[in-house]
């Protein structure tokens, strides 16, 4: 590869802060939110114009259960039952006060995450992109970010990443590992006029028209938008390459919007759907996974499908084993209940067990707050996807209602290192624990 040597040049330091976040999904979000509320001075640093992630930029609108599998008992709470409070209030969210999964008004979230940055007291920096750590004998100081204005350096005594890609702990050469399959990426869309010509059967569709369209066999769902007649379809699959490399990203978001054009000209030249409208595609394509951390603890299958109780348990989860395969159609899903399931458009469901049937099952699982502290970090935590996981407990433990309390979880540890000046390694669980109850949320 060639290169280029650049003159050494002087970055202004543009904010100094007790916590820095970098990512403003709603996982950073959470994970600043607490911070500041507990008293610290906290930045968040998104490289988009606005908060909320996948659940914003992507438009993924559905948040699951904050329930136990059994519908009973209420195992999750904080900043998204607090989030899905407020959306309720302006009818930005289907579902409330059931034990099903909400659909969200994501352009509704995105002005809800707004308020809670401004009530809290965190100073935002939007359209700015994290690109190099400043380490000073050894220890991360400061993080370098580009924007309009130029260079800057934001300075902080704990970082969080919240990057997605461990983008931070990447470059600060902390220790990490790549799948060698990686879920697939998605690229969402909304359409108008869903449902104005009928029913219809959208997997058969795709099965049908698929090789004459050059659609690969994923998996596809979908949601109206709350209070509308916008409907938000899942249903393409980028299957080459890594969303970590540049090169493999810039080709996976124009082959997912070639996807979208494609299940267009199926819907509306096969199915002759004439009203059927593209309203929005997503900013950027919903990423499921990249980069890990090595962590202090890998949480593992048997750990969360047995629903294994953890001393430093920070999240609670029901919904179950997702794997969208890179290298064949369909997808899995594998269940508390003992039950397993593999779905692909056009074919016979398989239902089958990976566990003999009882009536004794978990009605959760647990995530670890070891799971997200890298190993030698000293004062950098992790809060998102690039959670330490093996391939089943990650296609669990990766949806946006599990990462939100990750998030917070992040926060949480964040400003008890920094009250007590120690190492991210030796917080207490308990403590972070003690404090998640404290401010709202629930944990067994």
């Amino acid at each position: 590869m060639k290169a280029v040597t650049l003159h050494p040049r002087t970055i202004p330091v543009i904010e100094e802060a007790d916590i820095c976040v970098i990512g403003g999904s709603c996982t950073g979000v959470f994970a600043a939110v607490r911070a500041a509320r507990l008293g610290a001075k906290v930045v968040i640093v998104e490289k988009q114009n606005r908060f909320g992630g996948v659940a914003v930029s992507s438009l993924v609108n559905i948040w699951h259960s904050l329930y136990d599998i059994d519908k009973k008992e209420q195992i999750i709470a904080g900043l998204s039952l607090e989030v899905l409070e407020r959306l309720n209030k302006r009818d930005a969210v289907t579902g409330f006060g059931m034990t099903k999964h909400f659909s969200i008004n994501s352009d509704e979230l995105s002005i809800e995450l707004d308020e809670l940055i401004i009530e809290a007291k965190v100073k935002p920096f939007l359209h700015n992109m994290f690109t190099t750590p400043y380490v000073v004998d050894g220890k991360l100081e400061g993080i370098v970010v580009e924007n309009k204005s130029g260079a800057g350096v934001i300075k902080a005594k704990i970082f969080i990443d919240a990057s997605g890609d461990a983008d931070l702990c990447k470059r600060s050469g902390l220790s990490m590992y790549t799948p060698d399959e990686p879920q697939p990426p998605t690229t969402c869309a909304k359409f108008a006029n869903w449902t104005k010509n009928g029913d219809f059967d959208l997997g058969e569709c795709l099965a049908q028209f698929r090789e004459k369209y050059n659609l690969p066999i994923g998996y596809a769902w979908g949601t109206y938008v709350p209070n509308s007649d916008i409907y938000m379809l899942s249903g393409t699959r980028a299957t080459k390459g890594n969303c970590a490399n540049s090169k493999d990203l810039t080709q996976a978001e124009i082959e997912g919007r070639r996807q979208v054009r494609a299940i267009m000209d199926i819907l509306r030249k096969e199915l002759k759907r004439k009203d059927l409208s593209l309203q929005a595609l997503p900013s950027y394509i919903g990423i499921r996974e990249t980069r890990h951390i090595n962590s202090l603890y890998k949480l593992l299958q048997n750990d969360l499908l047995n629903g294994t109780q953890l001393d430093d348990a920070i999240a609670n989860g029901t919904y179950p084993v997702d794997i969208h395969h890179k290298n064949k159609p369909g997808i899995t899903f594998m269940y508390l209940d003992g039950t397993q399931r593999y779905s692909c458009p056009g074919l016979t469901t398989n239902v089958e067990r990976w566990r003999k049937e009882t009536t004794d099952y978990p009605k959760y699982y647990q995530i670890p707050l070891r799971s997200i502290i890298p190993i030698n970090s000293n004062n950098i935590i992790t809060a998102g996807r690039m959670i330490d996981a093996d391939k089943a407990a990650f296609g669990a433990a990766r949806v946006m209602i599990n990462l939100n309390q990750v998030g917070e979880a992040a926060g949480v540890a964040a400003f008890i290192a920094l009250s007590e000046s120690k190492e991210i390694e030796k917080v207490s669980s308990l403590q972070v624990r003690k404090l998640l109850h404290d401010g709202g949320s629930i944990i067994k």
